[in-house]
């Protein structure tokens, strides 16, 4: 080998050597950085006049599992959908009361059957009569209260489902953007592994909002679709639109049309459900939850108060009235319409008759609503007409079962610890799988032991090639003394 191709070999092996140690500097500052793709290498010999010239740098290799990677992002998807429904879940509960809450539904609902029955042991005693319009205004209030933070949180997944889509049309020109970039490095014959990386990421943005699908072109680029078959992105991405509803009662359903539905470029994608063939991440998730899980709370509650209206207003409950009379409680000051229950329970109101802020006579609940004439002051016949009515199995909404007004709100308050449980269920499992799918991510990323001893061999051979140069140099030196 003649001195200069040793010189030619150790100075291309120089600079071959400080790339791969940058490669390898970039591994490991980036072993726990999201999106980010292991980096190697490719060499080859330069051959000159059927002679070795050295080495030289062919490509900077990216290493990702893609069937991994499209696990582990069906999983992402899965995971943010369940933690936004079981988070959800959950607040409903912390909102309604358990069955041990004191401010609960039932536990009101069981002080107003205490206050009814210490007034009927002295009919007389006129605190103990307001203390049972009292009570009766704390179930009242309370299932007001409810209604509202039913409807609170679907105007915050409402909220939710704005959010998504500004993260998803963001997302998908980020893509668009990259793939530009990629394909133009690529053709320079540069490294595009920093770009890949951020359009790793930016995928991932997505895959946690709806489930998708990446389909790699020849170019590098990469189109998007849904798990089941919706484009998002092919020479362009599609433009996502939603119109946020300022403010939501209970009265207004998707159905009905009160409610923002996805659009894409301009045109409705389901108006049934809203979503169509999008669901299964957080966009998903908000939906059911706007639209079903927390709609079902509420249709829950509302017949919870027609259940105590109807009781409160039978004839048969109270002999002074007469069909058509206001019973204890109310729709907002008028008697119990079945055609109109959503919503009820946020409008239940007290008799004025009997209310406080309107003047009413405690003692009306001893006589009788509708009563001529003050009856005996120590006769306790209407009011324990009034525990026999909230004791009494009724159905008076077609369609329901039979029960006691505390047995109905019992059922309703184990309904709502049912999806809790079955949520947070479902999100434990997804959760497990998800780590898991992680955890092999990683490991199959960058493996510092690797790196750590590869920077050692690169070592060995910079110095190798310095000592080469320095072979070179010294004889050179020889040469031109003689």
């Amino acid at each position: 080998m003649s001195m200069s191709s040793a010189l030619n070999n150790a100075v291309t092996g120089l600079t071959t050597n400080a790339r791969m140690a940058e490669v390898v500097s970039s591994n490991l500052s980036n072993v726990m950085t999201d999106g980010y793709g292991r980096r190697s290498v490719e060499l080859s010999s330069v051959q000159v006049g059927g002679r070795g010239g050295g080495v030289r740098i062919d490509a900077i290799n990216r290493f990702v599992d893609a069937g991994l990677l499209a696990d582990r992002r069906l999983a992402d998807a899965s995971l943010s959908g369940q933690d936004r429904s079981a988070t959800m879940v959950v607040r409903l509960e912390q909102a309604i009361g358990g069955p041990d809450d004191a401010a609960g539904l039932g536990a009101r609902l069981a002080e107003f059957e205490r206050a009814l029955i210490s007034a009927s042991s002295d009919p007389a005693s006129e605190t103990r009569l307001a203390s049972v319009v009292s009570r009766l205004q704390d179930v009242a209030d309370t299932l007001q209260s409810n209604t509202k933070s039913i409807q609170s949180l679907r105007q915050e997944a409402d909220g939710s489902i704005a959010r998504d889509i500004d993260v998803l049309n963001a997302a998908l020109k980020q893509v668009a953007t990259l793939n530009a970039d990629i394909l133009r490095i690529k053709g320079s014959g540069d490294d595009p592994s920093a770009l890949l990386d951020a359009r790793q990421r930016a995928v991932d943005q997505i895959a946690k909002i709806v489930p998708i699908r990446e389909i790699p072109r020849d170019n590098g680029t990469i189109a998007l679709q849904t798990t089941r078959g919706t484009p998002l992105l092919e020479s362009r991405p599609v433009e996502f639109g939603f119109q946020r509803t300022p403010t939501i009662t209970a009265d207004m359903t998707l159905a009905g049309g009160a409610l923002g539905v996805i659009t894409i470029d301009g045109d409705i994608v389901d108006a049934a459900t809203g979503i169509g063939r999008l669901d299964g991440g957080s966009l998903g998730a908000a939906f059911a939850l706007r639209d079903k899980t927390l709609v079902e709370s509420q249709e829950s509650l509302d017949l919870i108060a027609a259940d105590l209206i109807a009781r409160f207003q039978d004839t048969a409950n109270d002999p002074s009235l007469t069909a058509g009379d206001l019973g204890l409680l109310t729709d907002e000051g008028g008697g119990l319409d079945l055609a109109d229950l959503p919503g009820l329970a946020g409008r239940i109101a007290l008799n004025p008759l009997i209310a406080p802020a309107n003047g009413g006579n405690a003692a009306l609940l001893r006589d009788g609503l509708n009563a001529a004439v003050p009856g005996p002051s120590g006769d306790a016949t209407q009011l324990n007409r009034w525990i026999a009515a909230l004791g009494a199995p009724r159905a008076d909404v077609p369609g329901t079962a039979a029960q006691s007004a505390s047995g109905r709100i019992a059922s309703f308050v184990s309904e709502v610890g049912s999806t809790r449980l079955l949520a947070q269920e479902q999100l434990s499992f997804t959760s497990a799988r998800w780590e898991t799918l992680r955890e092999t991510e990683l490991a199959d990323g960058v493996d510092t032991d690797v790196e750590l001893q590869t920077l050692l061999q690169i070592e060995q051979a910079y110095a190798a090639n310095a000592k080469v140069i320095q072979t070179v140099d010294f004889m050179m030196q020889r040469l031109m003394e003689l």
